[in-house]
């Protein structure tokens, strides 16, 4: 059997960083993000219904969803947003279930889903075991407006759109402490990674 790995954190958490640490290894990692962009290209069938819904207004000139028009649709109605996930959240679903049973037929024995919000979108029953990035809400704003143009209220204002990360820590079965340097999150993953047996 193989051993799936639920890997969640927040945003500008590091938990990309710890993403591309389990690739280094050879880990096979499942992206919820990857997903979520395939099940909405043209001819996928979350794409048709995404128009049968929105209307042909939210296409770019190419045919292609215009996320940031579609974005501005839903960011402001809480029915269109859950009418939007209720399609594309079970396409993304099956999505990586699939990619996860190609890694399984393939032999590999361990396998991450990264999944930002694997608790808020109560999507633990697809991991065995489950490992957070953790931040402190100081650094998590640091390293946010060091990464994207945004002033202090736009960057909270994204952070507090998340579940806290002080709140996902009770829930997880491993947390990484990332406030400290890139070496001393590597050897807590691989502490993990030897507690459960991976390597």
């Amino acid at each position: 059997m193989a051993l799936i790995i639920g890997l969640t954190g927040g945003i500008a958490s590091g938990k990309s960083t710890v993403s591309q640490m389990l690739r280094d290894m050879d880990i096979p990692i499942v992206d919820a993000d990857i997903a979520a962009r395939k099940v909405v290209e043209k001819g996928e069938t979350a794409y048709q219904k995404i128009i049968e819904a929105f209307g042909a207004d939210i296409l770019t000139e190419d045919g292609d969803i215009n996320r940031v028009k579609l974005g501005s649709i839903v960011f402001h109605d809480e029915e269109k947003r859950l009418q939007l996930n209720a399609i594309v959240h079970p396409a993304v679903r099956e999505n990586m279930n699939q990619e996860k049973d190609n890694y399984i037929a393939a032999g590999h024995t361990v396998i991450v889903l990264d999944i930002p919000l694997l608790f808020e979108s109560k999507l633990t029953h697809m991991v065995d075991r489950t490992l957070l990035v953790y931040v402190d809400e100081a650094t998590q704003l640091q390293r946010l407006m060091s990464r994207n143009p945004l002033s202090e209220q736009e960057a909270l204002a994204r952070i507090h759109s998340q579940m806290p990360l002080k709140n996902k820590v009770n829930l997880a079965d491993e947390v990484i402490n990332n406030n400290g340097t890139l070496e001393v999150t590597k050897e807590q993953l691989l502490h993990v990674l030897r507690k459960w047996q991976v390597i």
